[in-house]
């Protein structure tokens, strides 16, 4: 007990409309549909958890982020609700008050119990017909500071992960959850094999649709894990854990949500290097930067990308450095900085050009080929453009020369590039070939599940009123406009690309 109010549970609880008495019913409710029928909470002791900082025995923590994750409709987890133990039982620090409340970065134990606890908690979102919102992003600076030294370094062994032993932390009861068994490399391998499957889907249709999927093939690898395997075997199944985070998390950005998300590249992260692999490590805080600048936070967007350089170590390859390169110059660019952009493209060139591929390439990097890198520079050309029309020239080309290479079953991306090339047609002052270009997106539009594609046909939508007396692109209005009804996304965000 802090003596002092937990402002996290206050803010949560205040958002979530219940009375002190009304929660306290619910937590014996809840608690004896989880197998904890024993359990009697009253008003006071719920008071006491608010207004003077006393952390509740387990199963309470979990019983109550169940309850406020269904509630509020978005993970909420045990962090969230001020409740962190370290050390022994009962020596509580005050989240509420820290700038880093998750406390990155975790051990393994701790990576593991988060991953099975955070999927857990998503897939009852989705089991419900929930929708994630509200939760706040943590800044770039944050994550860069809390992980910036722990990721420079190699991980412990023993030869496996133990199991968790912190009480707020036991396996989740009620939770979706793979119990943990032996497995061997033949398991391992169809789990990497599952990975392939996923992203290839996720390219051509976006993340909508095997969300649900995916996070709950990460939520029994997360029990796996939890078994003391053969050091080999539990390197491989981190890293099939690493790119299935990867992947829950850039299919939950692809559908609006962001928090979530970005916890996923977090949990990512720290299972890639518990793999051994610090640059699947980097290159998940790439996503997490990515991310950022599509939410006009540029500036945190150039931190996560130090981390993720810095974390990486050596064993980074050029064409993944190239690709750090484009994400960095994309922020530089919805910043203004006309100058620098061009410089870190043209080192991003350089680099992807000195790849010889003289090492395997990882399959998390055989997506990045000579089409997205010029995808990447016309995103950034098109966004630059915004401060300097003149940049709308070289983001066709680059547009162009994207769409020629792309190889079937890139369909969101061969989208994407459709709309980077009309909204720089637009800005170049050229509406008819705008307009051919912006059909040919919208004609596609409705075979993917991804939200981003709505959140750019926005964008190029506000570049068509200059535009609104010419017939043509009048007419494109109207079609953007009926197409925009039936959209998931129902609300611009600021500061978009």
């Amino acid at each position: 007990m802090t003596g002092e109010t937990n402002t996290r549970l206050a803010d949560l609880f205040g958002l979530a409309g219940w009375s002190k008495g009304e929660l306290a019913r619910l937590v014996n409710r809840q608690a004896a549909a989880m197998g904890h029928p024993q359990l009697a909470t009253d008003t006071s002791r719920v008071r006491r958890w608010i207004d003077r900082g006393e952390t509740p025995r387990d199963p309470v923590p979990r019983v109550l982020a169940a309850l406020f994750t269904e509630r509020l409709g978005r993970v909420v987890t045990i962090e969230d609700l001020g409740f962190v133990r370290h050390g022994r039982a009962g020596k509580r620090q005050d989240v509420g008050k820290t700038e880093n409340p998750d406390q990155l970065p975790w051990p393994p134990d701790r990576t593991a119990a988060v991953l099975t606890e955070f999927t857990g908690m998503d897939l009852m979102l989705n089991r419900r017909g929930l929708v994630g919102a509200g939760a706040a992003l943590a800044a770039g600076s944050v994550l860069s500071n809390a992980m910036h030294d722990w990721l420079q370094t190699d991980p412990a062994r023993p030869g496996a992960v133990p199991r968790a032993t912190d009480p707020l932390h036991a396996d989740p009861a009620g939770f979706d959850r793979y119990e943990a068994a032996p497995i061997g490399s033949e398991e391992i391998e169809a789990l990497e094999h599952s990975v392939q499957v996923f992203r290839a889907w996720d390219a051509s249709r976006g993340g909508g649709l095997q969300r649900k999927a995916v996070v709950g093939q990460l939520n029994e690898v997360g029990g796996m894990l939890a078994y003391r395997h053969a050091d080999h075997l539990q390197r491989r199944l981190w890293g099939v854990a690493a790119n299935l985070a990867v992947l829950a998390g850039w299919m939950s950005h692809d559908v609006g949500l962001e928090p979530t998300a970005q916890k996923y590249f977090v949990i990512a992260a720290h299972a890639a290097r518990e793999s051994g692999d610090r640059p699947r490590a980097g290159e998940a805080l790439s996503r997490a930067a990515r991310q950022m600048v599509h939410l006009g936070r540029p500036d945190d967007a150039l931190d996560l990308m130090k981390l993720a350089n810095t974390g990486s170590g050596d064993r980074l390859l050029p064409r993944t450095r190239a690709m750090f390169h484009t994400i960095e110059a994309w922020a530089q660019a919805s910043m203004g900085r006309g100058q620098a952009m061009r410089r870190t493209l043209g080192e991003a060139e350089d680099l992807f050009v000195s790849d010889r591929r003289d090492e395997a390439t990882p399959d998390w990097m055989q997506n990045f080929d000579e089409a997205d890198m010029h995808g990447m520079e016309a995103l950034a050309y098109r966004t630059l453009a915004e401060h300097d029309p003149a940049a709308a020239i070289p983001a066709q080309r680059h547009a162009k020369l994207a769409l020629e290479l792309r190889s079937k079953g890139h369909e969101r991306s061969k989208l994407f590039d459709h709309i980077s090339l009309a909204s720089a047609c637009f800005i170049a002052d050229d509406p008819e070939q705008a307009d051919r270009y912006a059909r040919l997106a919208l004609t596609s539009m409705g075979e993917t599940s991804s939200h981003r594609t709505w959140d750019r046909l926005r964008e190029m939508y506000r570049l068509t009123g200059q535009y609104a007396d010419y017939a043509r692109t009048d007419l494109l209005r109207e079609e953007i406009q009926l197409a925009l009804t039936q959209s998931p996304v129902n609300h611009p965000r600021p500061g978009q690309a």
